[in-house]
């Protein structure tokens, strides 16, 4: 009798469980199909009844893209251009000129040309503005223009460039372009081996165990591994760089997802090249997603002593979904979360502030390492020993964001000359010169002070808000203004570092970069004085 009255008990209630997530299903299917029909018909009486000649392709890819800008950065409609981009990014390899581009509005700027790569032959350098590519204006392309850049091997590309005021024109002949993972690895003391892990393509796990093996040929007892400026990449790549360090088997990456079939564990699945050699890795703001699961992973099973500055906080998953005529969505499909069980996305861009920005993490949770030590979620992976000369606030990525370092890197290379690379210095007076630089300048930022002083003189209390308050309130912001840049003096140390970075580049490329770290770079000087400690690597760990 029991049985039989459960029996009528649970039927009733999977049929309304069926029905109600029906209903539901029907509901939203009914949303996107009323929101689908409206949209189409929009677009099709616009295309037919608009007063001038539309463009349907890019009337529809800016609509496509402004929807997803309420989501998360990460999330993009990819065209058949774009789709091409993202596998030359992922496998490493493209044709072109060889060289690192940025596009403005009416312009592309050399930011680095390869060495000994078709742009470097051709004379081309860092600053270089490029204005004209064959026929075509940059102004007027309303695409990327440098994608026209690219095309087939040793075919030919006219450009017209503006240099220090001066125009000029060059003929590029392209050729295929190997984007390697690992540009650099060198023996920074007789035991202590150094590598650079710039990104995270298809080719960075054999890159990095080619160059370890080579390193402990030559007699490397311990490493540094430098992840610092490295945007990410492949998660596979992650999980192999990884265990190269870590034993089979080990759990590195969890993701979870609304949807079942994207939550997923990542364990190593290889046998590790080396499970002792004592490990440094290298990191700083710009560290990001693949960068940030190799350090929280090494750090979060103490594998490794972490060394730099917060990374940059991304915690998101992507995946490339396929859709019609060659295009695809990447959507952002998931959060992973280290061994430990955090997750280090710092941006929230599902709950943002009055001004539509993201709001960033400031409640960090504690976790625990396979050791004991406390590390925190939600704001990157935070080193466990921090270097001052990486660290950042906003007036340095204000400076960085306005290209200031970049343009006066440029200046100073025209007026100065190095032979090589040992004898490089910094001017003493550089840094006041560059103070100088950025008050002649149109540079403005505005500070957290600065927005929460002006909030209060718009949204003021006129009962309480006198003449006498308003005048202090203005003469507090005039007084913030004047402190701007002598800021620049207080962060001296970070500012120099980055000056530095970018002026070698201009003369001896990223690889006498490199060299110039191994004796003097202050994150590679710390991490081979802990590493020649034994006693307090050991206690880091612990």
């Amino acid at each position: 009798m029991k049985r039989l009255l459960k029996s009528k008990l649970i039927i009733p209630l999977l049929a309304l469980t069926v029905f109600l997530t029906a209903t539901g299903f029907k509901s939203d299917f009914f949303e996107i199909a009323k929101q689908v029909e409206i949209f189409t018909t929009l677009f099709k009486e616009l295309n037919m009844n608009y007063v001038d000649e539309t463009n349907p392709a890019a009337l529809m890819d800016t609509a496509i893209k402004s929807m997803l800008d309420d989501l998360d950065p990460y999330t993009q409609f990819l065209n058949e251009q774009d789709v091409e981009a993202f596998k030359i990014s992922n496998a490493g390899e493209y044709s072109g000129i060889g060289a690192l581009v940025r596009s403005y509005k009416d312009k592309l700027v050399i930011v680095e040309p390869y060495k000994g790569y078709p742009a470097d032959k051709a004379g081309l350098k860092a600053g270089d503005e490029i204005v004209k590519i064959g026929d075509i204006s940059v102004a007027d392309f309303k695409e990327d223009a440098g994608e026209l850049l690219k095309g087939a091997d040793n075919s030919t590309v006219a450009v017209t460039y503006l240099r220090q005021g001066k125009t000029g024109m060059a003929e590029i002949k392209r050729e295929s372009i190997e984007i390697d993972a690992v540009p650099f690895y060198r023996m920074a003391d007789e035991r202590t081996g150094y590598i650079v892990l710039s990104r995270f393509n298809a080719k960075a796990s054999e890159q990095t165990r080619r160059a370890m093996e080579e390193l402990k040929e030559q007699g490397a007892e311990q490493l540094i591994l430098d992840l610092r400026d490295n945007p990410g990449g492949l998660l596979s790549e992650a999980i192999n760089v990884t265990n190269l360090f870590v034993p089979k088997g080990e759990l590195i990456v969890t993701t979870r997802s609304k949807v079942k079939k994207f939550n997923q564990e990542y364990k190593t699945r290889q046998q590790p090249l080396d499970t002792e050699i004592p490990l440094v890795v290298l990191i700083n703001g710009q560290s990001a997603s693949a960068s940030e699961i190799v350090s929280g992973g090494l750090q979060d099973l103490d594998r490794a002593v972490v060394m730099g500055a917060r990374s940059f906080g991304k915690g998101l998953v992507q995946r490339p979904l396929k859709l019609t005529y060659g295009t695809q969505l990447k959507v952002t499909i998931s959060r992973y979360y280290t061994p430990s069980g955090r997750c280090i996305q710092s941006l929230d861009y599902w709950n943002r502030d009055n001004e539509g920005n993201a709001v960033r993490n400031t409640k960090y949770r504690e976790f625990k390492t396979r050791n004991g030590r406390i590390v925190t979620d939600g704001g990157g992976v935070l080193p466990d020993i921090a270097v001052r000369e990486l660290g950042s606030n906003d007036l340095i990525k204000a400076l960085q964001q306005n290209q200031l370092i970049f343009d006066y890197a440029t200046a100073f290379s025209y007026q100065n000359s190095y032979v090589d690379v040992s004898e490089f210095q910094l001017p003493p007076e550089t840094l006041k010169a560059f103070r100088e630089f950025v008050s002649k300048s149109d540079f403005s930022f505005e500070t957290q002070t600065e927005k929460s002083l002006k909030e209060a003189l718009t949204h003021r209390d006129e009962v309480v808000f006198t003449d006498a308050i308003e005048s202090d309130f203005k003469s507090l912001l005039a007084e913030v203004e004047k402190q701007k840049l002598k800021a620049l003096d207080a962060h001296s140390s970070e500012i120099r570092k980055l000056l530095e970075d970018e002026i070698i580049k201009r003369y001896f490329y990223r690889e006498g970069l490199y060299e110039y770290y191994l004796d003097n770079d202050p994150s590679i000087l710390a991490a081979r004085e802990l590493l020649g400690n034994s006693k307090k690597y050991l206690e880091t760990l612990q």
